[in-house]
């Protein structure tokens, strides 16, 4: 059986794109090391937002046939609005996830993992980040409702994990995981994987 992740550079985490077989040192890595029966891709691409996706999907992710889907993305369509002037507004990022989930299912997709976006703020500014986040993961648990799809949570469980430790612990500039991280997100994965 093949499960496919895919996103930005949570997911990607230094892969070789060269590489089918390569799947970076983060949670990807580590969910195909606990799953050696099946066969894990990777596609993640740093800075991705879901208008990359869609303008890959098809080569990417549905060329590939997974049994298993998994996506995170939402990131960069909130970071690019503080850091580049570049928004994406909730509505158009829910649109763009719809069409990838459309296109998955008329594939033949059967499972499909959404991996919700988060945030673990390391400095004043990133809190300013939840106004434009929030409904970004307000539209995936729509989609996943909508789509029949699963729903893994990770900004309450890494939040609250982050408040007994700190938010660098996990993520060291708020967005990017540290291998500790990446393990709490792949045991996250997991425990949902194998329900």
């Amino acid at each position: 059986m093949t499960i496919l992740l895919t996103g930005d550079s949570i997911t990607d985490c230094g892969r070789d794109r060269s590489d089918l077989t390569s799947l970076g040192e983060g949670y990807a890595s580590l969910v195909a090391a606990d799953t050696p029966e099946q066969r894990v891709i990777n596609t993640g691409i740093g800075g991705n937002r879901v208008v990359d996706l869609q303008a890959r999907w098809e080569e990417d992710v549905l060329a590939h046939s997974p049994e298993v889907l998994s996506i995170m993305i939402g990131i960069n369509d909130t970071w690019r609005r503080y850091d580049s002037d570049d928004p994406t507004s909730a509505e158009a990022y829910e649109s763009g996830y719809r069409d990838l989930l459309t296109r998955s299912r008329s594939a033949g997709v059967k499972r499909i993992i959404l991996v919700e976006p988060f945030l673990l703020p390391v400095n004043a500014d990133q809190w300013a980040w939840r106004e434009d986040l929030d409904p970004k993961i307000q539209a995936v648990r729509r989609l996943a409702a909508e789509f029949d799809a699963e729903y893994l949570a990770t900004d309450g469980p890494l939040t609250q994990t982050a408040s007994r430790t700190s938010p660098e612990f996990l993520a060291h500039d708020g967005v990017h995981p540290t291998p500790t991280g990446h393990r709490f997100l792949a045991d996250l994965w997991l425990d949902n994987y194998r329900r």
